[in-house]
This record gives structure tokens, C-alpha cells and sequence, in this order.
């Protein structure tokens, strides 16, 4: 039996989630932010959070090309999702379309159907 804990998961943070949208509402558009965001309701469009985490809820339905920095899947994506440190698909997590990150976490349950593109991290800067 597989644990969590075999993962190593990083959870998203929800300690610095600043934008919290609820489960009622329902958005058709483009959404970016500089800020943390957590979806719990339905989403069509676009999502760029380039430099911020993205968590999708349980209950959340996504409908969206996604670009952020991290990306914690706990509902439903269709779509791509670009991830420039991480995607985290958790149990109750469903992903159909194409991920690219250099890091890619499946939690026993979690469903993906589609594309993996896993490029190398890209190095940090000496200081």
C-alpha cells in the first residue's frame, strides 16, 4: 500500500491562499492574479497566477488552460495546466488535457488522462 507520506507531498499552501473563491459561484473569463488563489466553484477561461499557487477544491469544476507557479488539483480540471514548480494531484483530484511542470505528484486515486511533458527545473541564479 502506497502512503502519503511515500510522496513526499508538498501540500499548496493554504496559509497564504489570499483570493478565495466560493463554491456557488460560477466564472466564464480570464483570471489572473499576484496573489494565492483557491477555486471552489465552477471556472471557464483562462487562469494565469505566473509567480502564485493555484488550488482547485474538491467540489471545483475547471474548464481552463492554467499557468501558475504551483497547481494543487483536488476537483475536476479539463484543459491544460502549465506548472512553472509543480502540479499536485490529489486523491480526489481528476485532470483530463496536458500537464507540463518539472514536478508531478499523483496521489493514489487521483485520475489523469491525457499528455505529461515533465522539461528539466530550470536553474536558479547564483547569488
Amino acid at each position: 500500500m502506497v502512503t502519503r507520506e511515500a510522496f513526499h507531498v508538498i501540500p499548496v499552501p493554504t496559509e497564504t491562499v489570499n483570493m478565495d473563491l466560493g463554491k456557488s459561484l460560477v466564472i466564464k473569463g480570464e483570471l489572473s492574479a499576484s496573489e494565492d488563489v483557491m477555486l471552489h466553484g465552477q471556472f471557464e477561461g483562462t487562469i494565469s497566477l505566473p509567480n502564485h499557487a493555484l488550488s482547485v477544491a474538491p467540489q471545483a469544476t475547471i474548464n481552463a488552460s492554467i499557468e501558475a507557479k504551483v497547481v494543487g488539483i483536488m476537483g475536476a480540471i479539463t484543459g491544460s495546466v502549465t506548472a512553472r514548480d509543480r502540479i499536485e494531484l490529489q486523491a480526489t483530484g481528476s485532470m483530463t488535457g496536458d500537464l507540463a511542470s518539472p514536478r508531478l505528484v499523483v496521489a493514489e486515486g487521483g485520475c489523469l488522462k491525457g499528455k505529461v511533458d515533465m522539461p528539466p527545473a530550470k536553474a536558479k541564479p547564483a547569488s
